[in-house]
């Protein structure tokens, strides 16, 4: 018997098949299927280089059809500087999961791009107190970019101001979005005059050394704090993580690899003391934002849960209208 065909997508394959909002409906229908049990928790492994690294993320999703993807990404924050490439490349691979055929091989930036904004987008809109209008975005890449526009489509945004460490990638991002938006984006410099006004941030940063605490946000602020996916990075300080509601993409991720992770360590926080898994509150099984008051964390370190809810869409919809190249191995 020979070999079934697999379907190579493009990078451009992808920005044609996907869209923001599809992801957000996407992910959030994940999360939500997972917390009732109704797929296994995803796995993560990570592996360091000089400059960066590796990691490796999977899960299924429940069928029919059943899908299993495997994401092999590499992050290395250094790469416009030095070989004038992305700083996260990689690819996903699509499986069926009954049988173990390889459906389709993808490639993984757009996914990784909008599966992580969408998450933001949809903790946000269960996540926001009543009436938030400012918001800041600490990073002004890719994701922060997305990240951005997810925020527009569940919050009505009088104001964004855009922070980076290096302004003119702030200014860029700002002049950029700003035709699209119907509000002010503004780059700042002075990045705890900016947090200390808004009602949702959103950290976005290779950061290693961790910059928002809490003195630097007021009563009832949002945060979605996106940049923490390994052990090394670190965005929330330990004395805000103790201070705020905390609701996780995976607790049991985010306590090795995300900012939750800092916060054990320094014995801020504890696993257990975590308000709930998005997914559970999307569930309608786990209160999220009790008050308008107060501060509630999203930490998001990404699971492959996403993935492969965005990866089955974007091969369905390749299959029906004809995008990609079919391939045997």
């Amino acid at each position: 018997m020979t070999n079934p065909e697999t379907l190579l997508l493009t990078g451009g394959d992808m920005a044609s098949l996907l869209t923001l909002d599809d992801c957000m409906e996407a992910v959030a229908a994940a999360f939500a299927s997972a917390a009732r049990g109704l797929a296994p928790k995803p796995g993560v492994l990570g592996f360091r280089m000089t400059d960066g690294g590796f990691h490796i993320k999977t899960a299924s999703l429940p069928g029919p059809p059943g899908y299993f993807a495997a994401k092999l990404n590499g992050n290395f924050f250094r790469n416009r500087e030095r070989f004038g490439l992305p700083a996260i490349q990689g690819l996903i691979i699509l499986c069926d999961a009954e049988n173990g055929s390889p459906l389709a091989v993808m490639d993984s930036i757009e996914i990784t791009i909008l599966r992580t904004g969408a998450s933001t987008g949809v903790a946000a809109k269960s996540l926001l107190r009543t009436g938030a209008r400012v918001a800041t975005i600490c990073g002004a890449g890719n994701q922060g970019r997305v990240s951005l526009r997810a925020l527009r489509r569940v919050m009505n945004i009088g104001e964004a101001r855009v922070f980076e460490v290096d302004p003119e990638a702030a200014r860029r991002m700002a002049e950029d979005l700003g035709p699209e938006a119907d509000h002010p984006i503004t780059p700042v410099t002075k990045l705890r005059e900016a947090t200390l006004s808004s009602d949702a941030i959103v950290t976005c940063t290779p950061s290693k050394r961790a910059f928002l605490g809490e003195h630097d946000v007021r009563a009832g602020t949002f945060i979605a704090a996106v940049g923490a996916d390994n052990e090394e990075k670190s965005e929330i300080e330990p004395s805000l993580m103790a201070r705020a509601t905390v609701v996780t993409d995976s607790t049991e991720q985010c306590a090795k690899i995300g900012d939750l992770h800092h916060a054990i360590e320094a014995g801020a926080r504890k696993a257990d003391e975590v308000q709930a898994e998005l997914g559970e509150i999307l569930a309608g099984l786990r209160p999220g934002r009790t008050r308008d008051d107060e501060v509630v964390v999203f930490d998001s370190t990404g699971t492959a849960l996403q993935d492969v809810a965005a990866a089955s869409l974007v091969y369905e919809r390749a299959v029906k209208s004809g995008r990609g190249a079919w391939f045997r191995f």
